[in-house]
């Protein structure tokens, strides 16, 4: 296939030019440190001994007093794979395009794992949480890609702490050094189930045991490192962002960006180069990255919004930027007004509807918003804020035609992380005031989630009452319909919640099962088509396409949809489904065993 062919070299080039990459790789340097990301999803700092003293978590309490330690680091976003993608990229999501879960992270910008592959590191990734499967894009530069999940049930699949920590030291052990290899463990996040041997105490003691459960696993994890290879060991932990518990209302996170959830531990050890040392001083996570490769005197990536903190870790002086930290959850869930901050010198804005700003010296849980008596200090603050409250994403389509754009989405490359729609200039809800509501619908999400479908669609009904338009719930009661077998009344209120949010993969998803259910072939087709679009290295949904089209006659289509699902599937599963049904089975004959054609 010329045309392809040609469009992969391209891509490739294309990428390389990207990361400033040498097409020769360079040799590793001799003695180049091994490389240990971690990060911990939904880590409230003061869940660790060494910040709140009411856990134990010795493993990593005793990685933080031999390293340099933070207590204040600010995530750009409490959400888990926005988060990890500023991490990874040194970018925040004003650059990176990606604020929301189930976003495609684009192929515009270089990753730490693809600078470390070309300076001869292996590269490993451990995830446990479905946010991160490989499908959303992170993957990029890891030549080893672990998002084996296999507990829960859709987008609430994990895998346990226990179970990556061992998958990780199993590649640990075979891998020949300089290796990088990032490990991020899911269970702290919601819904708090430890092991029973590790629950405590008081309304806090789930999560408590799912941190000191989490704690085990690095000590596994550490542990299992051998002693010659923890010599030479970076090792940076960290945590995506962190959990409410209840402050300010919020249960969990995502929802706003008050400390209790943008506020992260983060430590840095490295024998023999990094002191022990504690600092109160604010880096952010888009500071990892270039940190990072500082630390192993690897070549910067330029023009990325983090900076080295290695002059801290050194002991020297550094001014580091303020922190900007933000949400589109309400924006994207709901159609209230997303949230945008900044926090500097022990003061804190939120720009909302109606802004907020805190002394955080004298008012670290923000009870008090002190706007009023300090308009300009909220005027300075707002105007150091403001360019990154606007969508500087450069997309890779600017130069390429319109054929080439298409042909890169079917690649993977340019996905839903670009197309976050942007807030319309006016009056929006003030997330403030539509907690309640929000916590209407996680109660009903959590019905929904335990197969209380009809006290679910209640719930859902009711905030459709008082407001009409709520995106999340005109999706969520369809779903619940859907899952309670009424398909025929799921159909009404999912196309509702397409009309309402037709860029959300999740809704068009649903849609097209239930019209699969009732045998609606032709209309299905064309809702897994969109769902393709937003996320075209999800191998199920061109599966779907293909049985939809070939259900409804559509047999050159079908056998398209299928040819790609099969090249973008490694796993196997994808052939093995078609090969049990005997109409697709037939459509594919002519393509023989064509596997895996496209580079991921």
């Amino acid at each position: 296939m010329p045309r392809l062919s040609a469009l992969i070299s391209m891509t490739m080039v294309l990428i390389s030019g990207l990361v400033a990459a040498d097409t020769n790789a360079k040799a590793p340097k001799l003695k180049q440190p091994n490389v240990l990301l971690i990060t911990v999803d939904t880590l409230r700092g003061d869940a660790l001994g060494w910040i709140g003293g009411r856990n134990e978590t010795p493993a990593i309490d005793a990685l933080a007093k031999s390293g340099a330690r933070f207590s204040t680091a600010v995530t750009p976003v409490p959400i888990t794979l926005p988060a990890h993608t500023s991490i990874l990229t040194g970018l925040y999501p004003a650059r990176h395009g990606v604020r929301d879960n189930g976003q495609t992270v684009p192929v515009t910008f270089p990753t730490l794992a693809e600078s470390l592959s070309t300076d001869g590191y292996q590269t490993a990734a451990f995830v446990s949480g479905f946010p991160l499967l490989r499908i959303f894009g992170l993957d990029r530069g890891f030549e080893h890609y672990d998002d084996t999940m296999n507990q829960g049930s859709e987008g609430w699949v994990e895998r346990t702490a226990v179970d990556t920590a061992t998958a990780a030291l199993a590649w640990i052990e075979t891998t020949p050094s300089p290796w990088f290899a990032w490990i991020h463990f899911y269970d702290p996040h919601d819904p708090y189930e430890p092991p029973r041997s590790f629950w405590q105490q008081g309304s806090q003691g789930a999560y408590h045991g799912e941190v000191a459960f989490t704690d085990f696993a690095i000590e596994t994890l550490l542990d299992g490192i051998s002693p010659a290879a923890r010599a030479n060991l970076l090792t940076v932990f960290t945590s995506d962002h962190g959990e409410s518990l209840g402050e300010h209302q919020e249960k969990t996170h995502g929802f706003f960006i008050y400390d209790s959830t943008v506020k992260v531990p983060l430590v840095f050890h490295f024998p023999g180069r990094i002191p022990a040392l504690e600092s109160d001083l604010q880096p952010r996570l888009v500071d990892l990255t270039p940190t990072i490769l500082d630390l192993l005197d690897l070549p910067a990536i330029q023009g990325i919004d983090g900076l080295s903190l290695a002059p801290i870790l050194a002991g020297r002086a550094l001014d580091i930027p303020p922190a900007i930290t933000e949400t589109y959850l309400p924006w994207i869930f709901f159609g209230w007004a997303p949230l945008t901050g900044i926090r500097t010198n022990g003061w804190k804005l939120v720009d909302a509807p109606r802004p907020e700003l805190y002394d955080l010296k004298t008012d670290p849980n923000e009870l008090n918003n002190i706007i009023a008596t300090h308009p300009e200090r909220a005027r300075t603050m707002a105007a150091a804020l403001e360019p990154f409250k606007v969508n500087h994403l450069e997309r890779l389509g600017n130069d390429l035609d319109s054929e080439t754009i298409e042909a890169l989405r079917a690649l993977g490359y340019i996905g839903a992380g670009e197309d976050t729609p942007t807030p319309p200039r006016g009056a929006l809800a003030d997330p403030k005031d539509r907690i309640d509501l929000r916590n209407r619908l996680q109660d009903a999400e959590a019905a929904l989630r335990s197969g209380k479908f009809d006290d679910a669609i209640a719930e859902f009904q009711e905030v459709l009452g008082v407001e009409p338009n709520n995106r999340f719930a005109a999706l969520r009661i369809g779903i619940a319909h859907l899952k309670a077998g009424r398909a025929d009344q799921a159909v009404p209120r999912l196309q509702y919640s397409v009309e309402l949010d037709p860029e959300r993969a999740e809704a068009r998803y649903a849609l097209a099962d239930a019209l699969m259910r009732l045998e609606r072939f032709g209309e299905a087709a064309s809702q897994w088509r969109e769902v393709a679009r937003l996320q075209p290295r999800r191998a199920e949904a061109w599966f779907n396409l293909g049985l939809a089209s070939a259900r409804s006659g559509s047999e050159a289509s079908a056998r398209e949809a299928l040819d790609h699902a099969m090249s973008i599937d490694d796993t196997g599963e994808i052939r093995g489904k078609i090969e049990a049904d005997p109409q697709l089975k037939k459509l594919i004959e002519p393509i023989g065993t064509k596997k895996n054609r496209v580079p991921r």
